[in-house]
């Protein structure tokens, strides 16, 4: 088939509607910032910002802060020791992750809320949250830390949590493991039953 044939077949299949970009017009225009948004997408976020802080169970009340080189670690009854271990040396795969380095805890508290019911709503079994590490027993990174022990404890979802392995972060960052879902627990039976024919 000729270029000129194969041309003709591509016009045809865009159609009439398609129009070649005209001179000047085929490049980004880079010099503009972002849109600013509008007034009514900025009552909806104040709306629902409004909603999750009045569901936010989080305590922010005072912490005990973890030591600045002491691993964070903890598990439900009846989650195996094993899950743990494997958790902490990176046997399952984040499926998202929070970076919460650098930020005020309050902006933390409501971005970790968030995070995990979002996270729960997608089935994620596994997530990483970043939230640094400072040399320091009350530096900033540290006082996250603490927080984030505390507050992932407070959520029903959160089978376990430890320290994230070396690669991804060490001790500046944290696994935590999410309860399976009805959801993906329906779906699990329905594979191991076709499985079984």
């Amino acid at each position: 088939m000729s270029q000129h044939m194969r041309d003709d077949l591509f016009r045809e299949a865009l159609g009439e509607d398609v129009q070649p970009l005209t001179k000047g017009r085929d490049k980004a225009d880079v010099t503009r910032g972002p849109a600013r948004p509008s007034e009514a997408q900025l009552a909806r976020r104040a709306q629902a910002q409004a909603a999750d802080e009045e569901n936010n169970f989080l305590s922010d009340e005072f912490v005990d802060l973890v030591g600045p080189a002491d691993p964070v670690e903890y598990r439900r009854d009846g989650i195996q020791i094993g899950v743990v271990d494997r958790l902490r040396h990176g046997g399952y795969a984040p499926e998202a992750s929070l970076h919460l380095q650098k930020k005020p805890i309050p902006e933390c508290r409501r971005e970790l809320f968030r995070f995990i019911r979002e996270a729960r709503e997608h089935d994620l079994r596994c997530v990483l949250i970043v939230h640094g590490r400072s040399q320091a027993i009350d530096g900033r990174a540290n006082v996250v830390r603490s927080y984030l022990g505390k507050w992932l404890a407070q959520f029903e979802e959160v089978q376990a949590y430890v320290s994230a392995h070396k690669s991804h972060g060490g001790l500046g960052a944290t696994y935590v493991m999410l309860r399976k879902s009805e959801r993906a627990r329906a779906r699990n039976r329905e594979r191991q039953q076709k499985r079984r024919g």
